[in-house]
């Protein structure tokens, strides 16, 4: 579900990006049963990023050298986004990936649904990855899942040969810029994921309700120093900018490699990509200011995790189970860096020199203090996109600013 600065920052610090408020996960007790022989053959489906398809094919044959002569494997990979991995699984769960990524915001859906058993080595692994990955792969102080990367968030890619550190901190500024050359900025408005930015540092606010599936929000309140209308009227002015496009990560760096987008609002996983494109003219930063109310507002972002899971419904639990931990293990998160620019959950690996001096981790620790986990109910993401769309498009149906965030947030908050 990536952009470059040269900067330091220690181990702390990072820990400190990623700790939360949560409690410490306790390590459940459970029995680890023997391998299988060598005479019974282990079949294992792992779905992952598409994109990662190359990254895993490496891991995957690491794994099976590493068991050699203890199994006979027959390991098969399927792309499978890892933001709708959930949806994937549940349609049929007893035949489904032994060993899959998803995000951590799906974490408590699996649980419910019996898809997720508590880990085996669950103190090992708590002990081996930064304290924020380890929450938030665990429900009620159990540990469901591997913690796999600590980067799931978004900040600004920016090209230097257009934009200055100091053009850099307004949206609306660098739109000017845009426009001037005839280019574009981009930020996806077909995901609720991204729009939060504009909302998330308002004053208005959406969350999960305690029950864990329904929501609270108050993005259409008409009081307060910024109204709901204020944060729409904003982007009513950005969708019709000239300097600005909506686009999705293939659009983004389809629009980077052409020349035509020379910014954009985008995560870590873009940032191998970014960097071999635009080369030295590379730039990373925490998200930009926008006009709002009168005001300048700093984008907000929503921070999160992605996650190793084992399918309680495994055939092969045992082997599902060694391969999400050689996956997710020190060397495979520092593999995963080189390869994909995914910053580590693993102490170790976030500790190395190469991510350290990452212009995109960098930028996630600059945009750290204005971003905060995302815990949202299923009933978030459609309205959101119903009501960009109309936004986008220039309001076809004629409908107040006020009627549709109230149309929206009546979705958003249904039971």
């Amino acid at each position: 579900m990536k952009n470059k600065h040269k900067s330091y920052f220690p181990v702390l610090m990072m820990t400190l990006f990623l700790s939360g408020c949560q409690k410490e996960a306790a390590a459940p007790a459970v029995h680890v049963p023997a391998a299988n022989s060598v005479s019974e053959p282990v079949q294992l489906t792992v779905w992952g990023a598409a994109e990662d398809e190359a990254l895993l094919g490496q891991i995957i044959d690491g794994f099976k050298e590493k068991y050699r002569g203890q199994a006979a494997f027959d390991i098969t990979y399927m792309p499978q986004s890892e933001g709708h991995c959930t949806d994937a699984l549940m349609a049929d769960l007893e035949n489904g990936a032994d060993v899959f990524a998803f995000a951590d915001d799906q974490l408590n859906t699996l649980v419910a649904a019996g898809a997720l058993e508590p880990i085996d080595n669950a103190a090992a692994i708590m002990e081996s990855n930064l304290h924020e990955s380890v929450l938030a792969a665990s429900v009620n102080d159990v540990m469901y899942a591997y913690p796999l990367t600590a980067d799931n968030g978004y900040f600004l890619y920016y090209n230097k040969d257009y934009f200055t550190r100091e053009d850099i901190r307004s949206f609306d500024r660098m739109l000017e810029i845009a426009a001037e050359q005839g280019k574009k900025v981009s930020m996806e408005w077909s995901s609720g994921w991204y729009v939060y930015s504009l909302f998330g540092n308002t004053g208005l606010t959406v969350g999960l309700n305690d029950d864990g599936i329904t929501n609270y929000c108050t993005w259409n309140a008409t009081d307060g120093s910024i109204k709901g209308v204020d944060v729409a009227q904003s982007m009513v002015g950005i969708a019709s900018h000239p300097g600005f496009i909506s686009t999705d990560d293939a659009g983004f760096l389809e629009g980077v490699e052409n020349g035509t987008i020379i910014a954009g609002v985008n995560g870590v996983w873009n940032a191998v990509s970014v960097e071999k494109i635009w080369g030295s003219s590379y730039g990373a930063a925490k998200l930009p200011s926008y006009a709002c109310a009168g005001q300048q507002v700093q984008m907000a972002s929503f921070s999160g995790y992605k996650l190793i899971g084992v399918n309680a419904y495994s055939k092969q639990r045992l082997w599902a189970s060694r391969l999400a931990e050689w996956i997710t293990d020190e060397e495979n998160q520092k593999l995963r860096f080189l390869m994909r620019g995914q910053g580590p959950s693993n102490i170790n690996a976030a500790a190395s020199e190469e991510v350290q001096n990452s212009p995109a981790i960098a930028a996630l620790l600059e945009q750290s203090e204005f971003s905060c986990l995302q815990r949202i109910g299923g009933n978030f993401w459609e309205p959101v996109i119903t009501f960009t769309t109309e936004i986008l498009a220039g309001n076809p149906s004629g409908k107040g600013l006020q009627e549709q965030l109230d149309v929206m947030v009546t979705d958003i908050t249904a039971p």
